[in-house]
């Protein structure tokens, strides 16, 4: 389903900009869009936090479920 590759893409992201921030102190999107409270910056924040939600409905999903929508 392609709402789960891009859920999964988004929570990426994140997990990169966590990493970058708890290992270096420097956050990758505030960096590139223009500090962390800018409105794209908190765009995508949000964006990332709505996608996490999505992905825990993966943990749920039976096998089945997932690859059935690769048809």
């Amino acid at each position: 389903m392609m709402l789960d590759r891009i859920a999964l893409l988004l929570v990426i992201i994140g997990a990169f900009n966590w990493g970058s921030i708890g290992l270096f102190g420097f956050d990758i999107v505030g960096w590139l869009f223009g500090g962390t409270g800018a409105l794209i910056s908190r765009i995508i924040f949000t964006l990332v936090a709505l996608a996490g939600v999505w992905c825990v409905s993966l943990l749920f999903r039976s096998r089945e479920e997932i690859t059935a929508g690769r048809d």
